[in-house]
């Protein structure tokens, strides 16, 4: 198994983005206290999206920060990112593995709590609550987790547990008290009008209860 020790996780999206070049919102995302990055497109062909990950990863390269590949394992082996994560509608987790081998990072999204006994939670590196709070973008939710969620999850297994789902600093310090280990964002980040102080003000509220659960 990977380590997963990361905190901040900010998962791309183009049109959050309001127009302003992605690479420039990740820099300035990482400037301000994020810390692993999964490059999410869905529109995009293999080759187009390929090149795309080798842009990302040579930003993030340059300041240690892993890629993480949303559901696509050529990508992730041509660009040699840190891993990869698959939700319910992607391939598994245990056939993303049988493809990548031990040494890549597999996150696993979780939307039932069943799904924590099963062969693809065993295999991932970290899992992916999704989503916390419901937000009006994702429209087939099938669990929003809430706070209790996160603790009731959190009594049942010691795999590292990523938030995600209407996040901001305001709720960041309660969502890391609750059990969650890492959080991911996405608007709240992307469409910042200063990514870099959107992300410090969100790293400042999980380091400072991450301490506080110590």
């Amino acid at each position: 198994m990977m380590p997963f020790s990361y905190r901040l996780y900010l998962v791309t999206d183009e049109q959050a983005c309001l127009g302003r070049d992605l690479f420039w919102v990740v820099e300035e995302a990482i400037k301000g206290g994020v810390d692993v990055v999964q490059l999410r497109e869905k529109q995009l062909d293999t080759p187009a999206f390929i090149q795309k990950a080798e842009r990302l990863k040579q930003l993030l390269d340059k300041y240690h920060v892993p890629l993480i590949i949303n559901d696509n394992v050529e990508v992730a082996k041509a660009v040699q990112a840190y891993g990869i994560h698959v939700g319910n509608s992607d391939q598994s987790p245990v056939t993303v593995r049988a493809q990548l081998g031990a040494e890549a990072a597999i996150g696993y999204s979780i939307e039932y709590e069943t799904q924590l006994s099963t062969a693809n939670a065993a295999v991932a590196d970290y899992l992916a609550l999704s989503p916390i709070f419901a937000t009006p973008t994702k429209t087939d939710t099938v669990t929003e987790w809430g706070l209790e969620g996160i603790a009731h999850i959190r009594k049942q297994t010691q795999k590292p547990l990523v938030a995600i789902g209407h996040i901001a600093a305001d709720n960041a310090g309660s969502i890391i008290k609750a059990g969650a280990d890492c959080l991911a964002v996405v608007s709240a980040i992307c469409s910042a009008e200063h990514p870099a102080y959107a992300a410090e003000k969100i790293r400042i509220e999980i380091e400072r209860a991450a301490a506080g659960s110590l």
